[in-house]
């Protein structure tokens, strides 16, 4: 039953490649390229870069006083020490920015604001907690 679901989903999706585009319809205008590197990324990146640093050192310190790392995903680099919080947060750091960019390029601007929005509040909440933690 599987295979014959799965060679009936492979068939339509053939025939939905033989389709063409008759010769009179017209192919409209490509969307004008926005350069990704505006004042409004380079603020929002600045300041998801410097929440993050925030973050590290912060969580540094956590550790030294005996707290330990929330995060599952992070916890093998914040317990090798400064250089591996960095490699983390500089992993973390680039991956949003490398979705950012993704949306970017496929012409998801609003999507992408969205995105890096939610990425530094979300960056914000973390700086929150742990200072709330180390007082």
């Amino acid at each position: 039953m599987r295979y014959l679901l799965s060679l009936l989903l492979l068939s339509a999706a053939m025939q939905a490649q033989s389709f063409t585009a008759s010769a009179s319809s017209a192919v409209p205008d490509a969307p004008s390229q926005q350069p990704f590197w505006t004042i409004e990324n380079r603020v929002n990146f600045g300041i998801l870069a410097s929440l993050v640093a925030t973050d590290a050192i912060s969580t540094q310190r956590g550790i030294s006083e005996g707290l330990r790392e929330a995060n599952p995903v992070m916890r093998p680099f914040v317990t090798r020490g400064a250089a591996g919080e960095a490699a983390g947060s500089a992993l973390g750091f680039g991956t949003g920015v490398g979705i950012a960019y993704l949306l970017h390029c496929t012409h998801h601007y609003k999507a992408e604001r969205i995105t890096t929005r939610l990425m530094i509040t979300g960056e914000a909440g973390f700086v929150a907690n742990n200072m709330v933690r180390l007082r």
